[in-house]
């Protein structure tokens, strides 16, 4: 195929993608999982196709808020949209890594870059006026209330495990680097951006970015820079290999292909809780709406069978 004629394809997935089930977080537990996930994509760069990677820094990012408040007393604290920034370089380096010596082995031609990414944000979102986002490490009620009356923290108990810091999650409105991400995949190069869901900014008072202390959910974020950069395929890795209606009931089932009309039919009907498909499917909806052609949700070991329409669960735009 032409370039001009090839698929541009994005492929976001969770910052746990790097960790795994009983894994502490270690330097090899990032290079083992970063090996497996390139393998997985290895199944996109076989069929030729352009290619964005998006990725979630949950747990990592966590790992840097409790580095920051072991340290206090001797260190100086980064701002969160800095460790965003941090986690993005460190999570990319994996990937290209990864990547790289996947593409060498196949002796494919091809070369990785990792986009550290702003994302801009309405100053104006009400996010900020009701923090919702549970971030960091899991501390006492005691603990919790002296950071709340000393640093100003908004606090919430967190699933019975402790309490932690909210932090407010505003809406993506555009990605800043889109045309360079763009430009880089369309070149064939594969492209590692968005990391979780982009440092957010805001445009202040003198029209300059300045950083805010929020998180950007991934998956609204690569719905976001997928219609940005017009990829015909979104596909959003999860830890489950369909989209089930009626989850945990007698009467789920799986989804095989949806059409946009029935999937936001389902949304609004609350098949989708907002803390786990909720924005994985908000986000497809979004995508769709902005004219995307198609999109997907599967698991990493069923992506190849998904790709051809085999696994996973398929989306369609209006026709």
């Amino acid at each position: 195929m032409k370039k001009a004629d090839k698929q541009l394809v994005m492929v976001a997935m969770g910052g746990h993608a790097f960790i795994g089930k009983g894994e502490k977080g270690t330097y090899e537990d990032h290079v083992r999982n970063s090996d497996k996930i390139a393998q997985c994509l290895m199944h996109l760069v076989d069929r030729d196709y352009d290619l964005v990677v998006t990725h979630g820094n949950g747990p990592q990012v966590g790992t840097l808020l409790r580095q920051n408040e072991m340290s206090r007393d001797e260190l100086p604290d980064d701002p969160l949209d800095v460790l965003v920034a941090m986690t993005e370089g460190s999570l990319g380096y994996y990937m290209q890594q990864s990547l790289l010596n996947a593409l060498r082995v196949r002796e494919i031609r091809r070369y990785v870059v990792t986009v550290v990414t702003q994302v801009l944000v309405d100053q104006q979102d009400p996010a900020f006026d009701n923090p919702s986002k549970p971030i960091g490490p899991f501390l006492s009620k005691e603990e919790a209330e002296m950071r709340r009356d000393t640093l100003g923290w908004q606090i919430r108990e967190d699933a019975g495990r402790g309490w932690r810091r909210l932090v407010p999650s505003p809406q993506p409105l555009k990605v800043v680097q889109r045309q360079m991400i763009r430009d880089a995949a369309r070149a064939g190069h594969i492209v590692v951006a968005c990391g979780g869901g982009g440092i957010p900014i805001k445009v202040d008072a003198d029209n300059r970015y300045t950083g805010v202390e929020a998180v950007i959910d991934k998956d609204l974020t690569s719905s976001v820079l997928a219609s940005n950069i017009g990829a015909s395929l979104l596909i959003i890795l999860t830890d489950v290999p369909q989209v089930l209606l009626d989850f945990g009931k007698p009467t789920e089932r799986p989804l095989g292909a949806v059409t946009l009309e029935e999937l936001e039919a389902y949304f609004d009907a609350g098949h989708f809780p907002p803390g786990s498909m909720g924005p994985k499917v908000e986000a497809v909806i979004r995508f769709l709406r902005s004219g995307g052609r198609r999109a997907m949700i599967t698991n990493a070991a069923n992506l190849k069978q998904a790709i051809e329409g085999r696994a996973g669960t398929h989306f369609v735009g209006r026709i």
